[in-house]
């Protein structure tokens, strides 16, 4: 029997959530969300700490009481229906499981607390999914913290549960076994085909695993979209700032011409494509993310139709291996990143001037009243 049978595959229909929202006295924790999760999505929450998405997921499992909203499964509402009474199961950054019972026991438990006598099969079709039928006899203790985390996450899927959600469950990893984790909760979900919704502050983590990502900021969804496109084109200076690393450059467009808008900052023209530009009058912000951005050295000949910004002069060089990390200190005292591939080019040393030059189909531009540093400097270390 394969993964699929053993859970239903694609039943149950979308997780709605409908102007939910939480108070803690005057605190709002969650403002008044609307949200439509498609069935069978990997879906992630991505925010810092405080951010409301914890609470959306505690509210969503039963754990938290709504102070308004709704909460729909399929057609199904769901809101007042005591946790153990929803198709939804948690899985824990602490995954919890049972230290007195061995992995099989542990698979098994949700079956037998439900009546069910003939568990075997249903559980081996677990341990096989996780890849861990051979560990089946030993203790939670006697294994790694990946393994345990395959375990907890095959308790939860034995309960045939119409969405799965997973509460920072990487965070107790260390960095190269939850890159490896990231690969594996990603190859089962799209085995068993529920629906995943994956709460974490960690972008990178969001990014590899997720299909939708939901940027939540003071209780609210500051922007929505696939990673390829709220990395690409971010709405807003926190997504910009807080989804990798931005080089905002505030500047007042001069004009659009056809799909073309130009842009004076620091004493320059600059130009973006109309369609990836959020206002085409006053002040704007343009973003280049430091990957788009090469530098030459002061007095060559740059490539034909670039954006550039002369007078660099190089404040940092950092080199990690895969690229080289500048920093570049224009003369209106602004700093820009740079990050360049290790393709063997010879390293800028500081102190040596510059000039910063990019593709300007890679630039983006947003509303100019906004904070430029909104996002930049959250605190990632706790989730909300």
């Amino acid at each position: 029997m394969s993964s699929n049978d053993v859970l239903g595959r694609g039943t149950g229909g979308d997780l709605r959530l409908a102007g939910l929202t939480k108070r803690f006295g005057s605190f709002t924790a969650v403002d008044h969300l609307d949200l439509t999760i498609p069935q069978g999505s990997f879906f992630a929450l991505l925010g810092a700490s405080g951010c409301g998405k914890t609470t959306t997921l505690r509210m969503v499992s039963g754990l938290e009481a709504p102070s308004e909203g709704r909460i729909f499964l399929g057609d199904d509402d769901v809101t007042e229906r005591k946790p153990h009474r929803r198709p939804v199961n948690t899985v824990f950054q602490n995954y919890a499981l049972f230290p007195h019972l061995d992995v099989y026991e542990n698979v098994a438990f949700g079956l037998r607390r439900r009546g069910i006598k003939d568990v075997k099969q249903q559980v081996a079709d677990m341990l096989d999914l996780v890849e861990l039928g051979h560990l089946a006899r030993r203790r939670p203790s006697q294994l790694s913290g990946g393994q345990q985390q395959r375990i907890a996450l095959a308790r939860a899927l034995i309960n045939q549960p119409q969405v799965l959600l997973l509460d920072e469950p990487l965070g107790a990893l260390d960095l190269k076994l939850r890159r490896q984790m990231q690969i594996e909760l990603k190859r089962i979900q799209t085995e068993v085909g529920l629906t995943f919704v994956h709460v974490t502050h960690d972008q990178e983590e969001a990014m590899t695993m997720a299909d939708t990502i939901a940027v939540m900021n003071s209780g609210r969804i500051e922007q929505m979209g696939s990673p390829a496109d709220l990395y690409e084109n971010p709405g807003t200076t926190f997504v910009a700032n807080f989804l990798g690393q931005s080089n905002l450059i505030p500047g007042t467009v001069e004009g659009v011409r056809g799909d073309v808008v130009t842009v004076t900052a620091h004493g320059q023209r600059l130009t973006l494509p109309a369609d990836r530009c959020r206002t085409d009058t006053g002040a704007v912000i343009l973003g280049v993310r430091p990957e788009k951005v090469r530098l030459a050295p002061a007095g060559s000949a740059l490539p034909p139709g670039v954006n550039a910004l002369a007078g660099g002069v190089v404040s940092d060089a950092s080199f990690i291996g895969v690229s080289t990390q500048y920093l570049v200190r224009l003369p209106s005292g602004e700093e820009l990143a740079v990050f360049e591939q290790n393709t063997g080019c010879e390293i800028q040393r500081p102190g040596t001037e510059v000039v910063v030059h990019w593709d300007p189909s890679q630039s983006f531009g947003l509303d100019g009243s906004q904070d430029i540093e909104a996002g930049a400097d959250l605190d990632e270390e706790s989730a909300a």
